[in-house]
Parts: C-alpha cells; sequence; structure tokens
C-alpha cells in the first residue's frame, strides 16, 4: 500500500476498509471482535476512537487466517454462531450475511462462481452437495482446477464445532501457516453437513494494492448510485456521484455531477442539487435549489430557498424559508429568517437575522475579538447596505437601515437609520499638484 497506515485503514467511501465491514456486521450483532496484528497499536487505537463497543483480540505473530481465528478463539461461546468477515473484504452486504445465517444450522461457506476462478480454492462438494473441503489451486487436480465455484474465506460455524475444529487445525504445510481453510475439511470429516451460499462476486473482492482499492471505490460508487436511483433520486451522471453516508429523499428529487454526499442527508420533495456540490449531515426543505459549487457541513435549509453557487454553508446554519443564500456568502451558527436574503460576498457567523431581511454585499458580523465570540441580531425587515461591518455584541431593530460602509458598534433601534463612516473630503487639483 506504499502507506504508514495498515492496509484496513486505507480510505474508501470516506470512511475505512475495516469501518465498512464493522458497520455491516453491527446490522447483524453487537457482539464483534476485531483479529488485530500488524501494526495492532495503529488498528486498535483506531477502533478504540471510533468502534468503542467493538472487542479486539491480539495476533502478535501472523501465521495465517486459521491462527487470526485462534487467538480470539477464547472469546468463542459453544451457544454462539460465529460469522468470520475480513477487514480487507469491505463491500459485504447484510443481505448476503442474511442468506447465509438463514441458510446456516452448523456450517454455511460464502462461496462465489468465476468464469475465470484461477488462484481461488476450490469448493470440493459431495454427492448431495454439501462442501467437503477447500482445495488450493496449487494443490488442485487438472480436473479440480475447472471447478468454477470458489470459496470466498467467509463463512459461519456453530460455536462449539469451531472451538473443537481449531484444536485439530494444523500447520503441516511449507508456510508453516494455519489455514482456515483446513476446517472445512475437519468439519465435514466429523459428519458435519456444509452449506454455501453463493455471494455476487463484487461484493466479496479483497485489497491488497492501491490499484485494487481504487477497484473497489469505483464498484462501491456504482452500488450507492443504484440505491439512489431505486429511492427514485434522478441521477445526470450514475458514475460521477459519490453516496458516502445515508441519503434520504422525497419525491422528484435531482443530482447533478461530482456531487458529494457524508453523514446523513435528507432531502424534501422537488430538491435540485446541480454540480459539485458538497453536503454533510444537512437537511434540505422541499422546492430548494442548491446551485453549483456550494458547500453544506451539519446545516438546515428550508423550502424554496435557493442556496449558492459558491456558497459556504458552516456548522448550525439554519436558513429559513423562501430564504436567499447567493454566491460567495458563508454562515456559520447563524439563523437567517423567513425570505432574508444575502445574495452575495457576505459573511454571517454567530448572527440571528430576522424575516425579509436584506443583508448587502460585503457585509461581516464581526463576531470575534481574538478571545471570545459574540452574537449579531438583525430584525425583520431590516435593511444591512453594502460593505457594513457589524461588530458584535450588536442589535439592530426591526425595519432598520445601515448605511452603505458603516462600522457599526452601538445597538440601532427599529425604524432608525444609522450611518458609520468616515466624512468625505475632496481636495481640488490634489492629483495635478502631486504629478
Amino acid at each position: 500500500m506504499n502507506s504508514n497506515l495498515p492496509k484496513v485503514l486505507q480510505p474508501l467511501g470516506g470512511s475505512t476498509l475495516i469501518s465498512h465491514v464493522i458497520h455491516t456486521a453491527q446490522k447483524i450483532s453487537d457482539d464483534i471482535t476485531v483479529v488485530v496484528g500488524h501494526q495492532k497499536d495503529i488498528l486498535k487505537t483506531y477502533i478504540e476512537n471510533h468502534h468503542p463497543l467493538v472487542n479486539s483480540a491480539d495476533q502478535n505473530e501472523q501465521l495465517g487466517t486459521g491462527h487470526a481465528l485462534k487467538t480470539a478463539a477464547h472469546l468463542i461461546t459453544p451457544s454462539q454462531k460465529v460469522l468470520i468477515l475480513y477487514g480487507d473484504v469491505p463491500l459485504i452486504s447484510e443481505p448476503t450475511i442474511h442468506k447465509l445465517i438463514f441458510e446456516g444450522d452448523q456450517c454455511c461457506l460464502l462461496s462465489m462462481v468465476l468464469s475465470d476462478p484461477t488462484g481461488y480454492g476450490r469448493v470440493i462438494k459431495n454427492t448431495s452437495g454439501h462442501a467437503v473441503k477447500i482445495t488450493e489451486q496449487k494443490d488442485a487436480s487438472e480436473e479440480e482446477q475447472k471447478i468454477s465455484e470458489v470459496f470466498t474465506g467467509t463463512m459461519l460455524v456453530d460455536g462449539e464445532l469451531l472451538a473443537d475444529a481449531l484444536e485439530g487445525l494444523e500447520n503441516n504445510n511449507a508456510a508453516s501457516e494455519y489455514y482456515l481453510t483446513d476446517i472445512v475439511e475437519i468439519l465435514s470429516t466429523k459428519g458435519v453437513k456444509i452449506n454455501c451460499i453463493q455471494a455476487n462476486p463484487r461484493e466479496v473482492i479483497g485489497v491488497n494494492n492501491k490499484k485494487e482499492l481504487h477497484h473497489i471505490e469505483s464498484i462501491l460508487r456504482a452500488m450507492n448510485a443504484e440505491k439512489l436511483l431505486d429511492q427514485g433520486i434522478t441521477l445526470t451522471d450514475a458514475t460521477r456521484v459519490d453516496l458516502r453516508g445515508e441519503l434520504n429523499a422525497g419525491k422528484d428529487c435531482s443530482i447533478d455531477v461530482n456531487v458529494i454526499i457524508e453523514g446523513t442527508v435528507t432531502l424534501g420533495e422537488n430538491v435540485t442539487i446541480k454540480s459539485n456540490v458538497i453536503l454533510k449531515n444537512v437537511s434540505i426543505g422541499d422546492n430548494t435549489v442548491i446551485e453549483p459549487f456550494s458547500h453544506l457541513v451539519s446545516a438546515r435549509v428550508g423550502s424554496n430557498c435557493s442556496i449558492g453557487p459558491y456558497a459556504r454553508l458552516r456548522a448550525g446554519s439554519d436558513i429559513g424559508n423562501n430564504a436567499k443564500i447567493g454566491n460567495f456568502v458563508e454562515t456559520k451558527n447563524t439563523k437567517l429568517g423567513e425570505g432574508a436574503k444575502a445574495n452575495h460576498l457576505a459573511y454571517l457567523g454567530d448572527a440571528d437575522i430576522g424575516a425579509n431581511a436584506n443583508i448587502g454585499a460585503g457585509t461581516i458580523t464581526c463576531n470575534y475579538d481574538g478571545v471570545n465570540k459574540f452574537q449579531t441580531t438583525v430584525g425583520d425587515n431590516s435593511f444591512i447596505g453594502s460593505n457594513s461591518s457589524l461588530v458584535a455584541p450588536v442589535n439592530i431593530g426591526k425595519g432598520a437601515y445601515v448605511g452603505a460602509g458603516s462600522v457599526i458598534t452601538k445597538d440601532v433601534p427599529d425604524d432608525a437609520l444609522a450611518v458609520g463612516r468616515g466624512k468625505q473630503v475632496i481636495k481640488e487639483d490634489w492629483a495635478k499638484n502631486k504629478k
């Protein structure tokens, strides 16, 4: 991977490989253990910070997949069903796991059928259709190499049977490693009937290098785009939308190209998301348009709004119905009332802007004095002239006007006009004399 991070901490779809697997597993069970080996301290710290309810088991020596399972054997109870997943196989789905559980009485394998199975362990079955062993490519006979069904490594097995099989697992091979695949033959020899469930191959692709990481990123993007299309969302180009979280949308919503969706995003009905927009933990109301190149994070936008282009709504932004945020406007921890407008080139931080207020171009709320932050309040129907600085804490009354180019440091009463600027001085012929 040419990385300082463990392989399973490589990024995928806004998360990490291991987090994708854990999130899927958590939909099935709350009893999860991650076996950590190479660079285990980094991985354990990550799990503690991001998945505090997940256990870990140390594999101090990397002696094969069977050995990894042995290190966690003390956590297995006989009454459990044990599901074995892989931290570098991140795209396995909840429905596939449910099929495995449904079919898994004592033991069930997840297999796949490939047109070219070269390199994979073949699933050898008896006349009853039950798996009896896994034969690796190098050990397969000419006839076995023709078998197209291969083992993915994922399996569900009865806890008591697994514990016994692990006891009998040996490392009598050239690599002196304990192979998980040997468990299949051990259990079959004991009379266990082992079923197989076939997976979609794209769900069980592993990652060993950056080319493969790039490949499954494109697969994940396609899978997530399919989810959006299934919801009835219109996508201009499904290959150029990145869903890196969860999106819930009403009817007649559309998403243009190069849009990134992270966290939890909710769209009302008839919402239009134009190109090159980033949405993270955002709620957007009906009939609202998000214009190109806008960036919304931890914000709420009402109905019938227009946002952007090139708008930035930061955490705590709450935009009321029928409001307008124009190009190059930034808001942070600010409420914009119904019908209010900030059409261009403004910064509104720690502010409460009333209904139908108009914020002129170049207006800023000076909310930070270098130590503390302060609130600015602008009343309903007020008008803030262009290039004004509102030095918080300050209150602008309802229906008040602030003249363009003003620096406002004192409260402005309702319906008043406030002008705070230097007096203009003109010196005739000054420029001529200077030359």
